[in-house]
């Protein structure tokens, strides 16, 4: 019988999607979605602590990283007790969530049931397609895995078709952390694009990149989306004051217009899975407020105001 064990939200999110959602046995500490995922055994925890500002948190996770340490725990025994047939984890972050070699090391020492690793690797939007469809091949299930791609394809095609109707195409600069000061890149380009903007500073396909505050002035864009990893609205909010109380907060364009937004992060944009899809409909609403109804406001973005 299938036993899978997810150790990414993300990854979660698409067994349920495949309609797997009965055969997941564990999770990681940041599955949450669905919410019935919450009475499933907990299989990892951060081996610092999570609690503090930006600063400190991204100092934390480069010592850590800098010792040549994990910055996750696998536990053996949880997954022993379990003994799943799959268990799916990812190569593309260290920092984000629990990595192959994680669990790799867990594998090599402990399990006696020797499970499939189904590693996902999403770069960028058709590497989340893909990552779907290896999870619907790994437990058997193909068909439902292009399914599912289709679907959400045909999804955010209609989205996308929505903004022609715009007027302007403005210029976005989407932030990934706060202090330091980090541009989000992989898939949220290809987004904001799709929701009829122009993305400035991010690349497609490659890492969200430490960025100056020069050259966030320099390239002074018209919106702002602020959606710090792993941080929903409230925590986002508290921590704006790492931007606001620069000198050169209040010379940016966005800023002069009221035009910056906080957005869940951590529910949203920051996970690569089923919801992109929801995500592309908040950048809309926030980017083409003339010709999208704000269905997600207070839920899934909010204007800093």
């Amino acid at each position: 019988m299938t036993r899978i064990v997810s150790l990414i939200a993300s990854a979660t999110e698409i067994v349920h999607a495949l309609e797997m959602g009965t055969f997941q046995v564990g999770r990681s500490h940041e599955c949450d979605f669905p919410t019935s995922v919450s009475s499933l055994p907990i299989c990892t925890e951060p081996t610092f602590p999570t609690s503090g500002n930006s600063r400190e948190i991204d100092r934390r996770v480069k010592d850590t990283l800098r010792k040549a340490l994990s910055v996750y725990d696998v536990f053996e025994e949880v997954l022993e007790q379990l003994g799943p047939t799959h268990i799916i984890t990812q190569t593309q972050c260290e920092v984000c969530a629990v990595s192959l070699k994680d669990v790799e090391r867990a594998v090599g020492k402990r399990l006696s049931c020797q499970p499939k690793i189904v590693s996902l690797q999403p770069d960028a939007l058709d590497d989340v397609w893909n990552d779907m469809r290896l999870v619907a091949d790994s437990l058997g299930i193909e068909r439902k895995g292009e399914e599912l791609v289709e679907n959400l394809k045909q999804r955010m095609h209609r989205i996308s078709g929505r903004t022609q109707a715009a007027s302007k195409r403005p210029r976005v600069v989407c932030i990934e952390w706060l202090e330091p000061l980090m541009t989000a890149g992989n898939w949220m380009p290809e987004l904001v694009e799709m929701a009829g903007a122009e993305n400035l500073l991010g690349e497609t396909g490659k890492h969200s990149s430490w960025i100056s505050w020069e050259e966030l002035s320099q390239s002074d864009p018209d919106v702002l989306v602020v959606l710090p990893c792993g941080f929903d609205m409230k925590r986002t909010r508290e921590e704006m004051y790492w931007l606001t109380d620069r000198s050169e907060w209040s010379s940016l364009k966005a800023v002069k217009s009221g035009r910056v937004y906080l957005t869940d992060g951590h529910q949203y944009f920051n996970r690569p899975g089923p919801r992109l899809v929801e995500s592309l409909q908040i950048l809309a609403e926030i980017l083409h407020p003339e010709v999208f109804d704000t269905d997600f406001e207070g839920i899934g973005w909010q204007r800093l105001g």
